[in-house]
């Protein structure tokens, strides 16, 4: 498990295809949100593709989990929003992961 700022990706390194969870324990949690959301989409650069904002959901320890399907090689960027549109972007860098093609890992 991968963890940095409060984020957990699993698993990582992440494989076309798979489906990846992303745990969610950060400064929207610490500021009491109601509800958090991932906002994610794929692709280099400030241009993200095949945008994405999905409800995640709560987990009894109190962080937030959602589990996507990444089906394609681009790099994967993710940042997070709750119910009241304050965002936690990593401090404008967002979260950026590389997505590998399955035959690298057989």
């Amino acid at each position: 498990m991968h963890h940095l700022d409060g984020v957990n990706v699993n698993p990582t390194p992440i494989v076309a295809g798979e489906n990846v969870t992303i745990e969610y324990d950060g400064l929207l949690t610490d500021s009491g949100a109601e509800e958090v959301y991932l906002h994610a989409g794929v692709g280099e650069g400030e241009t993200w593709e095949d945008v994405k904002t999905i409800r995640m959901n709560r987990t009894p320890q109190g962080t937030w989990k959602t589990t996507v399907r990444l089906n394609t090689t681009d790099k994967f960027n993710f940042c997070f929003k709750d119910s009241a549109e304050n965002w936690d972007n990593n401090e404008g860098y967002n979260w950026s992961y590389d997505i590998h093609e399955t035959e690298h890992y057989n």
